[in-house]
C-alpha cells in the first residue's frame, strides 16, 4: 500500500484546497417577470418555463 514518505505542508494543502470553496448559485432573470431564479427552473411567480405556462402561478 502506498504511504506518503513525508507530511504535506500546510501551504501545499491550502493550495490544493484553494478551489474547494462554495460558490454562489447561478441565477438568471425570468423572461416574463424578471424575477431572479436558478437556471432550468419554472418561475414560481408567473409559472413560465421556456416561453410557455407550465404551472399555475402561486397567489400571495
Amino acid at each position: 500500500m502506498a504511504v506518503p514518505k513525508r507530511k504535506h505542508s500546510n501551504s501545499r494543502t491550502g493550495r490544493r484546497r484553494a478551489h474547494d470553496a462554495k460558490k454562489s448559485p447561478q441565477l438568471t432573470l425570468c423572461s416574463k417577470c424578471n424575477t431572479p431564479l436558478p437556471t432550468h427552473v419554472v418561475c414560481p411567480t408567473c409559472g413560465y418555463y421556456m416561453g410557455r405556462v407550465v404551472v399555475e402561478p402561486v397567489e400571495k
